[in-house]
């Protein structure tokens, strides 16, 4: 079992930043790849930003490429979503999730997720 925690969201204005946080607790050795996903109302879940765990290759969904960066302590267990130059459309409920292979990152195929936390970008 893994145990994920988000933190670090908020409400802040377009063109802002802020920078999220999981703690991964657990059986944590077994999480090859952490990822980001998030959504908004009426909308499905997406995803946003993914890591390999351990080499620390990174993958990002299109819409953030260039504004989003994801990194992770693995002494700390921990992983962060580095957020720059939000935007409106960024405002949703933002998840932190892991699972035990390195395949199909980009889809909301993982076995282990947080609660959410919520980002509210002004315009």
């Amino acid at each position: 079992q893994v145990q994920l925690v988000e933190s670090g969201g908020g409400l802040v204005q377009a063109g802002g930043s802020l920078r999220l946080s999981c703690a991964a607790s657990g059986s944590t050795f077994s999480s090859y790849t952490m990822g980001w996903f998030r959504q908004a109302p009426g909308k499905e879940r997406e995803f946003v930003a993914a890591i390999r765990w351990t080499v620390g290759s990174t993958y990002y969904a299109d819409s953030v490429k260039g504004r989003f960066t994801i990194s992770r302590d693995n002494a700390k267990s921990m992983v962060y979503l580095q957020m720059n130059s939000l935007k409106p459309e960024d405002t949703a409920v933002y998840y932190c999730a892991t699972k035990r292979t390195i395949v199909a990152v980009t889809t909301t195929r993982y076995d282990y997720w947080g609660q959410g936390t919520q980002v509210t970008v002004s315009s």
